[in-house]
């Protein structure tokens, strides 16, 4: 038995430097400096205005937490204290006494402590040392390692954003970040518990690894259930195994006869099986007996004091849930494609970063609400990038549950990394913490060794820099594989993106693993995406700005592309020169604030929406595409599809579109009709080339089907391929109730009339609806009504519309607004609007 004790209240927070002047702040646990001295009002939001610049001293303090407990004394042997997350470089101390250091956010710890426990009042304290100042002096006696920022980030195990980056604002944290407390326990607990998840034809296997520590020699037994639900019945397996004194390692293998399998979001249903874990003394009426109740909701092992309940099982209890499915990674002839089930899954991805600077602030809610965001959009996997950190339990097992791919970065980005200690343990241990904290989720499908590093050294001028230093290698080749192949062999492992397959090829290739594609930002046009012929696009992106109320609430000055505000909350060097490069000669230059904001944010989107296009147009040649990014950390211009404050850009509606089961897209003098759904697509294609005012000028029908999770390629008959007239002509493509409209020359080489159209907009419940019928062509129709109300939003947006079409937006609020505000510039917006004082 055991019983376990947070220890989260009553803390304080100084600063060890006095000149500060911050000493017994009040302190929230888990949390963190940054926002303790904001709840203080000691500091002024640091996302706000360039107030970043001015409290850069927080992350060069350091910091101390304390707290007082009483303490009552219990019948228990052993009392460990349980430290989920430190940030970062802490000593631990408990009535004056040391109890340990440690120099890594991404581990938890455990120490015994029973002996320095008095009864009555107990001291506890955490000293944080400045991360700068440790990372630096790592640096002095390691020597320089590149990296694309000023900053010494890879020398501290530690989120490597929380330095900067270029859509991240630099705030080195400090702070209990993750939960801490007491745990007490006799005889034996759970210390670890890893279970790797199989198939063997129809089916199921669950190996479960189990490690103990004891505080005695007598025999255990060990028992793993696995409950599930078939066809409306609650069946379940168990088996033990018995632990002879001195034994601490225990395997338990279980056979479930033909589960339901876990699949991707698009290709089935996510059953999840409950495994649990018990630990008894070897006898009757002895530990937590066999109940399954209680434990973590997504607990996945390790020395994190997360095991059962608070009823006295924690310890000898653990619960997890478990989905039964295989994966493989296909690299045949260079190719790069996850195949769940047997079955091969073209990923429509997003890279996901840090939600907050802040981790405490990610609750599980908004977790549920970014993962709707994005299986909204038709994602299907979430890459989590390298530059952040390993996210909570509750990330995994929403992922779990909503069919949400996982392909997971070791915390490594865009440097070189020494390799020499004490890092190379501290990567060793926390590799092992996470692999075995995650290896029993479904949703995780690929380990990746790191962050565009491999790509660094070759191409990117480290290696004559470094000298001959350490650089990572031993990391990526050798270290990370070994670990998973001992601890978790059940899904594959990609040394870093991009990565062509061998450590003697070019890293960045097309034509073989994965790539990055970032020439287009930087220098191209975005219909360079069209040169491509990659394999699987792991990463590449386009700027716009965050919303109109995100950028209002952050900046409380002049709104102007130029203003020093607004570039502040652009981290990309030459970013705002970039976007306007970037519209060339699709869209007309902006010369307003608000055309600037709409022209940049549309521009956005289709750069993406064109890109994907063309590489899902490409499958199975092609294999994936993992958007940068879905999400930001704070209110900045940047890659994201959703803004810092939540709110969707044009971006999202866009990848909605585009990341749809089914899409058809006019590529290289061909409809591409992409399927991939599970059912046959077909019917006849209608191909309509028309004058700007709708009239047909030519039609020709194709009958077409595309297969299950296939790609059928029509070539475009020449009466509808070849325009009379590029700048007053569109080509129209549907097939069963979808539909692209295809321009042959670009909008500013267009003769677009002056939008003209009838609107209204009506209260209904929960909002407005709002008809759009138009009168002329209407090129991108968009709706901003969080212009009029922040927290309003709408259904949908970037709708072209022929004449005598309509559209129907869904405006969501709480408030009344004024139905003709919601039809006026600059909340209705479309490339070829008329308004006044437009020439």
């Amino acid at each position: 038995m055991s019983s376990y004790r947070p220890l989260h209240d009553g803390w304080t927070l100084t600063a060890v430097s006095q000149d500060t002047g911050v000493a017994g702040v009040t302190a929230t646990v888990p949390g963190c400096v940054h926002t303790d001295l904001l709840a203080a009002g000691i500091i002024d939001d640091p996302y706000l205005d360039d107030n970043e610049t001015r409290l850069a001293w927080i992350g060069r303090t350091d910091w101390v937490y304390q707290t007082t407990f009483d303490w009552a004394g219990d019948d228990h042997e052993r009392t460990d204290l349980v430290c989920e997350g430190l940030d970062t470089v802490a000593t631990v101390i408990l009535n004056g006494v040391q109890v340990a250091t440690t120099a890594n956010q991404h581990r938890s710890y455990r120490f015994a402590v029973r002996h320095l426990l008095r009864p009555g009042a107990n001291t506890l304290t955490v000293r944080f040392d400045s991360a700068y100042a440790y990372a630096e002096a790592q640096r002095a006696a390691l020597g320089e390692r590149p990296s694309p920022y000023d900053e010494p980030y890879q020398f501290i195990r530690k989120t490597a954003c929380n330095f900067g980056w270029d859509w991240g604002p630099t705030v080195v944290t400090a702070g209990i970040w993750r939960p801490i407390g007491l745990e007490s326990w006799s005889g034996a607990r759970l210390a670890e518990v890893r279970p790797l998840v199989t198939m063997d034809g129809a089916d199921g296997r669950v190996r479960v690894h189990v490690r103990v520590e004891r505080a005695t020699e007598a025999p255990l037994s060990v028992r793993a259930t696995v409950e599930g639900t078939v066809e409306g019945a609650v069946t379940g397996v168990s088996t033990r195994a018995e632990l002879a004194p001195g034994e601490r390692e225990a395997v338990l293998e279980l056979t479930v006869p033909e589960p339901e399998r876990w699949w991707p979001r698009g290709y089935g249903a996510q059953p999840l099986h409950e495994l649990t874990v018990t630990l008894d003394d070897g006898g009757p009426g002895h530990g937590a007996g066999d109940g399954a109740g209680g434990g973590a909701r997504h607990g996945a092992g390790g020395d994190d004091g997360r095991h059962g309940g608070d009823d006295g099982s924690r310890g000898r209890r653990w619960n997890g849930r478990v989905g039964f499915r295989t994966v493989e990674l296909e690299r045949d002839g260079g190719a790069f494609t996850l195949v769940v089930n047997g079955v091969p899954v073209f990923v429509r991805g997003v890279n996901w970063i840090p939600d907050d600077c802040f981790p405490n602030r990610v609750t599980p809610d908004r977790l549920t609400a970014r993962f709707a965001q994005a299986a909204e959009a038709g994602v299907n996997l979430l890459r989590v990038w390298g530059g952040g950190l390993y996210e909570s339990d509750d990330f995994y097992g929403l992922a779990d549950e909503m069919g949400l791919l996982v392909w997971q970065d070791f915390p490594f980005a865009c440097a070189a990394y020494p390799e020499e200690e004490p890092f190379r343990s501290e990567v060793e241990a926390e590799a092992r913490q996470n692999v075995t904290r995650l290896a029993g989720h479904a949703s995780l499908v690929l380990w990746c060794g790191n962050n565009e590093n491999l790509e660094g050294h070759a191409d990117w001028g480290w290696q004559e820099e470094l000298a001959g230093r350490s650089w990572g290698a031993g990391f990526y080749y050798d270290l990370l594989p070994s670990v998973l192949a001992e601890l978790d062999p059940t899904r594959p492992y990609w040394p870093g993106s991009p990565y062509s397959g061998a450590p003697d090829l070019p890293p960045n290739d097309p034509a073989r693993g994965t790539v990055h594609i970032w020439d287009v930002w930087n220098r191209e046009d975005y219909t360079r995406y069209g040169a491509y012929t990659p394999r699987f696009v792991a990463e590449f992106g386009f700027q716009g700005p965050p919303a109109y109320a995100t950028m209002r609430r952050a900046i409380s000055g002049e709104l102007a592309a130029d203003a020093p505000l607004v570039l502040h909350h652009q981290k990309a060097i030459d970013g705002n020169a970039k976007l306007l490069a970037g519209l060339g000669g699709h869209l007309p230059r902006p010369e307003t604030f608000d055309d600037w904001h709409y022209l940049t944010q549309l521009n956005q989107a289709r750069a993406m929406a064109f890109g994907i296009e063309r590489f899902r147009s490409l499958a199975p040649h092609c294999m994936g595409t993992v958007v940068w990014q879905l999400n930001d950390c704070w209110p900045v211009t940047s890659w994201a599809a959703v803004d810092g404050d939540g709110r969707r850009k044009p971006l999202w509606y866009a990848l909605r579109r585009v990341y749809a089961d089914r899409l058809l897209t006019v590529q290289d003098g061909e409809v591409a009709v992409v399927n991939d759904a599970p059912e046959p697509w077909r019917g006849e294609l209608s191909l309509v080339r028309c004058g700007l005012d709708g009239e047909p000028l030519a039609k020709e029908v194709a009958r077409v089907e595309a297969g299950p999770r296939s790609v059928v390629r029509v070539p475009l008959p020449e009466a509808v391929a070849v325009p009379g007239d590029p700048a007053s002509e569109v080509l129209v493509a549907g097939l069963d109730g979808s539909r692209t409209v295809s321009f042959f020359a670009e909008d500013t080489a267009v003769a677009l009339p002056e939008a003209a159209y009838d609107a209204c907009a009506e209260p209904v419940e929960g909002g407005y609806r709002v008809t759009v019928t138009a009168r002329t062509l209407l090129r991108e129709l968009a709706l901003f009504p969080d212009r009029l109300d922040p927290d309003a939003s709408v259904d949908d947006m970037l709708v072209t519309l022929l004449p005598g079409e309509s559209a129907v937006f869904h405006v969501a609020t709480g408030r009344e607004l004024d139905p003709a505000a919601l039809l006026a510039f600059p909340v209705l917006r479309c490339v070829n609007e008329a308004r006044p004082g437009r020439g």
